[in-house]
């Protein structure tokens, strides 16, 4: 089979590589039928991971048809539709126990595409077939799906619920990325009174206010403090999530945050942060970080069935399984080509 292979900081390269077998009983090998690229790959291959080896396969999304099942898998059949989830769950150990996945101490955890290989590739091994996959609900499509397989999860665990967000609060978030716009999509189900998305981009301004942003400020032209001071009193945002994954971001969702709110770290950081505790420690501010545990995957698969939720739209650029480096291209330089979340499919006419 092929798949998109890691050799070092630098372009990966689409190879012929050997096709995955099963090693565990609980193990299912997926045929992949469409996965996407995250900014978290983005991060990998700027070195900002190094634990992850040469040779490595990339990628932890996907939506693909199960071709092999170990003995001991009991929920997954050859032949179903899956939603493969970006974290793996063994479902005995403590956190599992405790839903919190990305946790998980008995093998799981996010290892697809960082510990063991991943899923931008014709076929992968996903271990914990019956806590790692989800059905595929009858008439969603599978770029919809594909938008639950992350951004959508984190977004809504990682910067919503630990950020508490409830009705009526003053959100700003800080970044308008697919995480950013995963946030304000998440933060919206909460009937925030006022959503603010702070973005350096005037295409991802353009798209918050398309995911339900009430305010946007263009940070390279206005001062984003002023800004949100001046629309709430100057008390500041109830909950301020950070959704770049930079000092300069993190810092900045600190200094927006009022008395007694709550900073809701989504970004994925390769560099120290500056915490300027002799400013917050006085505020009784709350700050939260996290790694998604996808728990909240359920919820939102019946929220996409439902249409209560629009997970399509996040969907800019389609491409096939031979384009992956025209792919990676166009979603590393979303500041030019608009890319929010790029597709790629075996038959990219089907999506």
């Amino acid at each position: 089979m092929k798949a998109l292979v890691y050799h070092g900081p630098a372009a990966p390269v689409w190879e012929e590589v050997p096709r995955p077998e099963l090693v565990a009983d609980t193990d299912a090998i997926v045929r992949v039928d469409a996965t996407t690229i995250c900014g978290t790959d983005l991060h990998i291959l700027k070195g900002d991971m190094p634990s992850v080896v040469d040779g490595r396969i990339l990628g932890h999304e996907a939506v693909g048809t199960v071709e092999q099942i170990g003995a001991g898998v009991k929920n997954v059949r050859v032949g179903d539709r899956v939603l493969v989830s970006c974290v793996s769950a063994c479902g005995a150990c403590r956190f599992c126990r405790e839903a919190r996945f990305g946790q998980c101490v008995g093998g799981g955890g996010w290892i697809l595409g960082y510990q063991i290989d991943g899923t931008q590739a014709e076929y992968v091994r996903v271990p914990f077939a019956d806590n790692s996959t989800y059905p595929v609900p009858a008439g969603v499509s599978d770029e919809e799906l594909l938008m639950l397989t992350d951004i959508l999860p984190t977004g809504y665990e990682v910067g919503v619920l630990n950020g508490q967000v409830r009705p009526g609060d003053v959100v700003a978030v800080v970044g308008a990325g697919p995480i950013g716009l995963s946030a304000i999509s998440g933060a919206k189900l909460f009937s925030p009174s006022l959503v603010i998305a702070i973005d350096l981009t005037p295409s991802r301004l353009e798209a918050a206010k398309q995911f339900g942003a009430d305010v946007t400020v263009n940070n390279s032209e206005q001062d984003p403090i002023a800004a949100v001071m001046e629309l709430t009193g100057g008390l500041g945002a109830d909950v301020a999530i950070e959704a770049v994954g930079a000092p300069a971001t993190f810092e900045l969702a600190a200094d927006l945050v009022r008395p007694v709110g709550r900073i809701a770290n989504i970004g994925v950081h390769g560099k120290p942060v500056t915490l300027h505790l002799e400013r917050l420690w006085t505020r009784d501010v709350t700050i939260t970080t996290g790694l998604v545990d996808t728990y909240s995957t359920p919820t939102l698969l019946r929220l996409l069935a439902s249409r209560q939720i629009d997970a399509k739209r996040f969907v800019t650029h389609r491409f096939g399984f031979d384009q992956f480096p025209e792919a990676y291209d166009v979603f590393s330089h979303a500041g030019e080509t608009g890319a929010l979340k790029v597709v790629l499919s075996r038959d990219s006419r089907t999506l």
